[in-house]
Order: structure tokens, then sequence, then C-alpha cells
């Protein structure tokens, strides 16, 4: 009995030792057997730290030596039904310890069991004569749990050349964490930005969102494939995105409205008001005429800059014409991700010319009095009419004054 509590004394001050931190420190003993009870389980590494149903990795266990004489140890094993050594072969031959010192088992194990936590026993025996075998449970999970790819923060609808920007986010849902997560991006029709983005870490219990700019050139997919590692175990997960092609309905939407057109000698000069009938503000806005009208000083083009949603501005454009029937006015600008945007409105000048709101169509003399040659004629009409209408009301007052 006195030597039971000796040992455990023993055993206890080289766990404080080792705590402490003094790796080197050893305890004095007397002979092998006591030698052999100061050799304990330090600790074990698992990699992967959870493992997945049927994947392989490393157990390795550390065991040390507290005395002050080497200790040869032996036949280290472990066993669980529902773990398998791999590599069980490769502990045939005795390991001497030194004083003070820690050597490690590194087993190849294969977790054959289904979801859950296990506790295979390592033991290991000393070769004194009357010691008894060293223990220690190793608690080992297993999970099936796999990992997650979305798309999130993404348009209902893509335009063409457009970029819009996409948050691929990695959920890790596992008891433990993957590493080394790769996302690879890719479509037989779109520009993407990232082509591939790296995640060092992701810790269990939680998510990484990672952002590509996609542009796209034609109708479709895009696909992400995202590798990453549990242990030293590489899995996979994919996640496809349909770009649905249609028009962007937060863009600028420019328009046309109280346009005056003036001419002289085959130069014209056009002035009118442009707005912003969109959700989302233009930068960059610059105005000019389309062929087959040729622009020309000192207005070729009219830069708009900024045009608010909502809000408008007006613009002058001088160019020549050889037909002067309709005038394409070309728009250009930028929407918030830089991308270059454009629009043409053709301007019906026979619609202007018939007085409907939205312009003026003045004569080709250089004047703005504001009337055009529609409404010349109309008053040229007003005044014969209104001239027979005194001369009819004259001459039947000269005939009453006659026959008075």
């Amino acid at each position: 009995m006195k030597r039971i509590l000796i040992v455990f004394s023993i055993i206890a001050l080289a766990c404080l030792i080792t705590v402490a931190g003094a790796a080197t420190s050893t305890v004095s003993v007397m002979n092998p057997q006591d030698a052999a009870a100061l050799v304990y389980v330090s600790g074990y590494d698992l990699n992967p730290g959870v493992f997945y149903p049927g994947e392989t990795g490393t157990l390795t266990v550390h065991v040390t030596n507290a005395a002050n004489a080497s200790v040869a140890v032996s036949q280290p094993d472990l066993m669980d039904p529902h773990v398998d050594i791999v590599n069980k072969g490769a502990f045939a031959t005795t390991t001497l310890i030194g004083p003070g010192a820690t050597t490690d088992y590194t087993f190849v194990i294969r977790a054959d069991g289904p979801d859950g936590t296990y506790l295979p026993l390592f033991s290991v025996s000393t070769n004194a004569w009357g010691t008894f075998a060293i223990h220690a449970q190793i608690k080992l999970k297993v999970d099936s749990t796999d990992v997650r790819a979305s798309v999130s923060n993404k348009p209902n609808t893509f335009s063409l050349e457009k970029t819009d920007t996409v948050n691929v986010t990695v959920m890790n849902p596992r008891l433990g964490d993957i590493s080394d997560v790769l996302i690879v991006a890719s479509s037989p029709g779109s520009d993407i930005s990232p082509s591939e983005e790296n995640v060092v870490s992701i810790p269990a219990g939680t998510s990484v969102k990672v952002p590509f700019a996609i542009t796209p050139h034609q109708q479709s997919d895009v696909t992400f494939n995202v590798s990453f590692r549990n242990g030293d175990n590489v899995h996979t997960t994919t996640v496809v995105l349909p770009l649905n092609i249609g028009e962007d309905k937060s863009a600028a939407i420019p328009l046309i409205s109280n346009v005056a057109l003036v001419g002289n000698a085959g130069t014209y000069t056009m002035t009118g008001e442009i707005g912003n009938a969109g959700i989302t503000d233009a930068q960059g806005m610059v105005v000019s005429v389309g062929a087959p009208e040729k622009p020309v000083g000192p207005y070729p083009d009219y830069q708009i800059g900024s045009l608010a949603s909502n809000d408008f501005s007006r613009f002058t454009l001088t160019f020549v014409s050889s037909d002067l029937t309709s005038v394409p006015v070309q728009i250009r600008w930028k929407d918030s991700e830089g991308n270059t945007q454009s629009s043409t409105i053709t301007l019906d000048l026979h619609t202007l010319a018939e007085g409907s709101p939205g312009g003026i169509l003045s004569s080709a003399t250089g004047s703005t009095t504001g009337l055009n040659s529609f409404n010349l004629v109309i008053a040229g009409v007003i005044i014969v009419l209104a001239g027979i209408v005194l001369y009819m009301k004259r001459k039947w007052i000269t005939s009453k004054l006659k026959k008075q």
C-alpha cells in the first residue's frame, strides 16, 4: 500500500512539473519499476479534428517519461471497433524513452462508424518486470454534415455587357474547421473577376462571403467549384448561377423633351432637355448627334456630366444635315460599376413640325422667333381670312349707305 501511494505521489509530481512547463525536469527514481510508473500520455493530436464517416486521418499520441532514467516501451495499440488502424505494423520494435523525453506514436486511422463521439483506448506497455500498461482514452468525433455554398446579393436579371457583383457564401456547419478553401469561377459566355479566390480556413459553425464581378456577353451559366480540405482529405461542392438576361431595371433611362431646332444654310442648332427617368444616377453623360448627321462646332457634343435620378439638364448641339427628316441623338454614360452605357433616341422632325408637344422646328432663316414653318402658314391663312372678312364687311356697309 505504501508503494502505491509513493507511485501516485510521483505521478502527481510529474504532472505538476509538466504543467509548469519544466519539460527537462525529471524525478529521481531508485529502480526500473518506479521509472516505468512515471511514463504517461501527455497529450494527443487528431488530424482532421472531426472526421467524415469513412475518412482517413492521423492520431499522434505523445508519451512522456518524467523519470531520470530511460524507460523501454513497446506494443502501442488503439482499441475501438469503429476505428481501424491502417499502419498497424509500424510499431513492432521497442522504443527507449530517455529521461524527460517524449516520444510520439502516429497512427493512420480510418473512422468507420456513423456520426457520433468515440473513445478509443490507447495503450502502451513498459518492459520493466511487474509494471502495468499505460492507458489513455482518445476523444474522436465523426460528423457527416457537409459544407454548403450558395450565391447571394445577386440581381434578378443580368444585362449584357453590364457588370454586376455577387457574393459566393461558403458555410461550414460542421463540428470541425476546414482549410485551404478554393473557389474557382467559370462561364463560357461571361468575364468573371477574380477567376478564383482562396480562403485560408473557415472555423466550425461560421461562413465567409467572397465577391465576384460578372460581365455577361451572352446567355450562360456561371459555375462556382468549391474545394476544401478536412485534414489532408480534399472535398468538393459546386453551386451554379443561371444568368437571367434581361433589362436592367435599376439603370438610368434618358429621355429628351422640349426640343427646338434652328437652321441656317444647312447648319442646325438643336436645344432641348434631357432627363433621367431611371433609378440610378448616370455618370459622365455625353450627348451628340448620330449618322447621317455630321457634328460641327461650336457644339459637336455636349457634356452633361453627372445626371441624378429624376433630374434633368439642358443641352445644345450643332450639326450639318442634307436630309432633315429625323435626327438620331446619341447618349453615352457610365453606371455605378463604371460600365459604359448608351442609348439612341431618334427625333422625328415631322412630328415636331406638326406642333406636337416636345419641340419647335424653326425656319432656316437664322431667326429664333419661335415660329416654325407650319405656324407661318397658319398665320398667313388667318391673315388672308381676316382680310376677306374685313373686305366683305366694308362692302356690306357701303351698300347700306348707298341705299339710304
